[in-house]
């Protein structure tokens, strides 16, 4: 390939990462706003200014543009408790912290029970999935895991976390009459004996 070939397609490549990053942005945009089931490929393209035809080209439908959006969350979700320090109280406030500011996670559920999720979509939402998981672990200091049974706590673990925050999200927590810091301190307890 000559040289100038080459910078047209590093050019190229760049665009499309740019043009998928800001219909992504949209998209996040979409989501955290209040009724965010308006999250069509349609609004979104007109959130980010570009036609409809066009976003297209990045996401196949809205399963795909929800599980990307969802996958970005778990991977921002795996560096928060990579960088958390100080053992397992420290990375499930981490990681409520961060799945608290994920409007695309419950969308990514209700989006994977409709069976209409392209299979390349859904692996990457897996990967991220265990990214996170992974990830718990070694902030919880519990890996590797050995056992059947460390990895069904590493999972219920998350999913209280998930639940948690889905709770202080949308304001639950305050209206059940708890303060969150009283939970995930409960909750370290309760899973400190486990792991």
């Amino acid at each position: 390939m000559n040289e100038a070939l080459s910078r047209r397609v590093e050019r190229r490549t760049r665009q499309r990462a740019a043009n998928r990053g800001a219909i992504l942005d949209a998209a996040r945009r979409i989501a955290a706003r209040p009724g965010s089931s308006d999250l069509s490929l349609r609004a979104v393209a007109a959130e980010a200014g570009y036609a409809p035809a066009s976003v297209y080209e990045y996401f196949r439908n809205r399963a795909e543009l929800v599980l990307a959006l969802a996958a970005e969350d778990l991977g921002q979700a795996a560096r928060a408790l990579r960088e958390s320090g100080g053992g397992q109280g420290a990375a499930v406030r981490a990681a409520i912290d961060s799945l608290k500011a994920s409007g695309a996670l419950a969308a990514a559920v209700a989006t994977l029970e409709s069976g209409s999720v392209p299979t390349d979509a859904e692996r990457l939402f897996n990967g991220k999935l265990i990214a996170v998981l992974t990830a718990l672990s070694e902030a919880a200091g519990r890996a590797p895991l050995k056992t059947r049974d460390d990895q069904a706590d590493v999972v219920l673990l998350s999913a209280a976390i998930a639940g948690l925050a889905g709770l202080a999200r949308s304001g639950r927590l305050k209206a059940l009459g708890f303060e969150e810091q009283e939970l995930i301190d409960r909750l370290d307890r309760r899973f400190s004996t486990t792991l």
